[in-house]
């Protein structure tokens, strides 16, 4: 468990990662859901369970208001078409879930389940399957599965398909992502910053991570969690490439009016995609809610699934989670520190009023 974003989710009481984990505090003895209305706790006395039994195990008692023992019940007609893709979606192959279907398993229309679902989950049904079979397929991959039987067992109709599907969401080929990264090449090169220590690193199709920390050891660390089995070498005389990368990146550091044009290979969903491209398009030294972008991406009641989105960005300031704040002007969450999105923010504005001066 990543416990950063995890308690990003808590911050922004995701409903989103409700199936993902639980918080314990250390203080009450209680433990809750990511989502649970009660007052936030301070982050030296949180503990993270992956269910309710483990949670129980280290002495904590369910909350009362977000019973985090209980089933959850979202709308009924949402969750009866979730249950039917679920348990359809390792036997679909080429075949397709219509929202006719879900309309009939549901008892809702299909254009009321769609909005529905949309509105609750953040993603339209089409997402859900592409975004089930993703996971699917990692979680396969992981166990030592081979592609092929991988596959079929994500509900994957055909390898063109699998390959197709990986590079938009796993960044690598299947069998590459299967050995943990093995045979990707990372390169990354550390700089020192305004702002601490930034770390960009990339494959042969693009930037895979841009972070900022205080020191390079904690960087290099997280870069190498995520494929243990990939070669990462620092270099301190990048290709013309990266190093053109790394000067955009550190102007963008240091508030300059820059837009980095850069490549990507960040695994991702559509719908973390959705978000992270309409944080390109806030403009420079503004600053949006997390309700705004939600309603720019047509999901206006899925603004806690936007800070979701928002705390899984693996690319500071190249994708601009630092200029979402939440409906009250205070700064919310950010994975890299908020005295860190504090001065993003002033550097911009200062930047922005400099030029209009």
């Amino acid at each position: 468990m990543n416990e950063a974003v995890a308690w990003e989710s808590v911050l922004h009481r995701d409903p989103t990662a409700d199936d993902r984990f639980l918080y314990g505090v250390t203080t009450t003895g209680i433990y809750c859901r990511p989502s649970c209305p009660s007052r936030r706790p301070k982050r030296d006395n949180v503990a993270f369970f992956p269910s309710a039994d483990a949670a129980e195990h280290a002495g904590f008692r369910p909350c009362q208001r977000c019973r985090p023992n209980r089933a959850k019940a979202p709308h009924r007609a949402v969750q009866l078409a979730r249950d039917y893709i679920d348990s359809h979606i390792a036997d679909l192959g080429d075949e397709r879930i219509t929202l006719e279907v879900l309309g009939e398993e549901s008892g809702l229309s299909p254009h009321h389940l769609q909005r529905k679902f949309k509105e609750l989950l953040g993603l339209t049904p089409a997402q859900y399957i592409r975004a089930q079979k993703s996971e699917r397929l990692k979680g396969e991959l992981k166990r030592g599965e081979t592609v092929s039987r991988a596959s079929f067992g994500a509900g994957y109709g055909s390898s063109s398909r699998v390959y197709g599907d990986s590079d938009k969401r796993l960044g690598m080929t299947p069998a590459t992502y299967r050995r943990g990264g093995a045979g990707a090449h990372i390169d990354y090169v550390i700089a020192e910053t305004s702002l601490g220590t930034l770390l960009v690193a990339a494959t042969d199709r693009g930037v895979c991570a841009v972070t900022l920390g205080d020191d390079a050891k904690s960087l290099e660390a997280a870069l190498e969690s995520e494929y243990p089995a990939a070669t990462h070498t620092r270099v301190t005389a990048p290709s013309s490439s990266l190093g053109t990368w790394v000067a955009e990146i550190a102007d963008a550091v240091d508030g300059e009016r820059a837009r980095p044009n850069i490549p990507f290979d960040i695994q991702a969903s559509a719908f973390q995609w959705k978000v992270w491209r309409a944080l390109q398009e806030i403009p420079f030294g503004e600053t949006r809610s997390y309700g705004e972008i939600a309603s720019a991406i047509g999901a206006p009641k899925a603004a806690r699934a936007v800070a979701s989105a928002c705390a899984n960005n693996r690319a500071a300031v190249v994708i601009p989670c630092h200029r979402v704040l939440r409906r009250s002007g205070a700064l919310g969450g950010y994975r890299w520190g908020l005295e860190r999105k504090r001065r993003l923010l002033w550097k911009e504005r200062a930047t922005r009023e400099k030029g209009t001066s």
